[in-house]
């Protein structure tokens, strides 16, 4: 179960970079190259997927 967890964490969190990485206009060949709200979009992603990693990895009782 962990490992999926984990799995799913990285996954939003790659997808969040790729979309950031699009708004600033880094990653091309999309709708949302070089709009600014990606940006934004993707660092929430990221911020959800660091929290999601922590969870997954926080320590049992």
């Amino acid at each position: 179960m962990r490992l999926t967890k984990n799995l799913l964490a990285l996954i939003v969190l790659a997808v969040g970079a790729v979309w950031s990485l699009q708004g600033i206009g880094v990653v091309g060949g999309s709708f949302m190259t070089g709009q600014s709200q990606w940006l934004y979009i993707g660092l929430a992603a990221m911020l959800v997927g660091l929290a999601g990693l922590v969870w997954a990895n926080r320590p049992r009782m």
